[in-house]
């Protein structure tokens, strides 16, 4: 009996990564992040919001999602797509890892200025499944002067129309309507903050939202590119949301898939 007892002790550790307990998807971990380039933070930092994550595409090729949830990775934000027909080769596999680690999930769709916003959309749709609890897909918006085949400079107006018409498309599938991640040049150029019942994700690594988009609200802050946290190779943008524990809590019963 004692043998018996010793061998399933001994299946149990071998089973969960030493040092690590399982967290809940609900579970709101600490950070327990590095950044490689630190910043001089004035006023309001990233250490003063509570929930922290990570958004990752096929640049971050190895993840140990278990042991990134240990360190502080409440959500995830996945790349799943570009343009029309671009599906990034590690969605497949963050996707399912980020669910089985308990890390909330969300997808994102990075814009391409050639190509019709609804036929974008029509493909984010055939290529990411409807998920129960997953987080509000996000449509990445940004100029792309370095694109080997597209870069364009649109108006403010178009691109607004081109946002929306992406958008409703995405709302109406999935249920929920999607976030709007930009840069501080793409938002000034186009005026995105006309953007009619939107809900921004901001990019600010050098100082707070407040300061760069003028009071803007937002829900989302990328805050660094180069961040270091544990079971992730390699650098990843890292991302606060705006709010307390309970107000995440909230955001997600609200926003997620049902």
């Amino acid at each position: 009996m004692h043998r018996l007892i010793l061998l399933a002790l001994i299946a149990l550790a071998a089973c969960a990564p030493r040092g690590q307990t399982p967290h809940s998807a609900g579970e709101v971990v600490p950070p327990n992040f590095i950044d490689a380039n630190p910043v001089d933070w004035q006023g309001t930092t990233p250490a003063s919001y509570p929930v922290h994550g990570i958004d990752l595409s096929k640049f971050q090729t190895s993840v140990d999602w278990r042991s990134a949830r240990a360190s502080g990775v409440n959500f995830a934000y996945i790349k799943a797509t570009e343009g029309g027909d671009q599906v990034d080769p590690m969605f497949d596999s963050h996707w399912r890892g980020a669910a089985e680690a308990g890390v909330a999930r969300g997808a994102y769709h990075f814009f391409y200025h050639c190509r019709p916003a609804i036929e974008q959309a029509r493909y984010f749709i055939a290529n990411v499944p409807r998920a129960k609890g997953a987080l509000p897909p996000v449509l990445d918006m940004e100029w792309t002067p370095t694109s080997p085949t597209c870069r364009i400079r649109r108006d403010g107006a178009t691109l607004r129309a081109e946002a929306e018409i992406f958008l409703n498309a995405l709302e109406r599938h999935y249920g929920t309507r999607p976030v709007l991640y930009t840069t501080i040049d793409f938002f000034e150029a186009t005026e995105m903050w006309k953007l009619p019942r939107t809900e921004f994700w901001l990019r600010a690594t050098a100082a707070h939202p407040h300061d760069l988009y003028q009071g803007q609200h937002w829900s989302f802050w990328q805050y660094s590119g180069t961040g270091r946290v544990g079971g992730i190779q390699g650098g990843v943008d890292l991302n606060a949301f705006a709010g307390s524990h309970r107000d995440w809590a909230n955001w997600v019963a609200r926003r997620s898939q049902k």
